[in-house]
């Protein structure tokens, strides 16, 4: 699969991946004869895992420190679990304050139907004495 069917299925943009790969988030993707990339699954994957990491937020610093162990091998096991570890406590982190946003901002929006409703109430309470008087 070249790149830009890669960045296509992802919602990506070829340099996108070639700036993840170059930053070390991706490792090196297979090249055919011609120097040009072939993304195997393998390859995919690592797309695919590191583009839901960055989307969740996740820094390229992390990112690039977990894919350079994962080559290491198996030795880094625990370090790359620390690594996921202290970016999950970031993400729950962040949930809890998106969280709080959302009520916040339910709590505003109910706030604003009541206010409508009433000035609703109040135009056509209006409206009303309105028409009585001129009837």
């Amino acid at each position: 699969m070249n790149i830009s069917e890669v960045a296509e299925r992802f919602h990506m943009t070829p340099a996108t991946i070639r700036y993840y790969e170059k930053q070390g988030l991706i490792p090196p993707i297979t090249r055919n004869g011609s120097g040009v990339r072939d993304f195997q699954d393998e390859d995919v994957k690592w797309v695919e895992f590191i583009k839901c990491m960055r989307d969740s937020g996740l820094s390229i610093d992390s990112l690039a420190r977990y894919s350079e162990l994962y080559q290491i091998g198996d030795d880094t096991l625990v370090e790359r679990k620390k690594i996921l570890i202290e970016e999950y406590q970031k993400l729950l982190e962040k949930q809890r304050l998106i969280n709080g946003t959302v009520v916040r901002l339910e709590k505003k929006l109910d706030n604003y139907d009541q206010m409508i409703q009433e000035c609703e109430e109040k135009f056509f309470s209006n409206a009303n004495e309105v028409i009585a008087e001129r009837g």
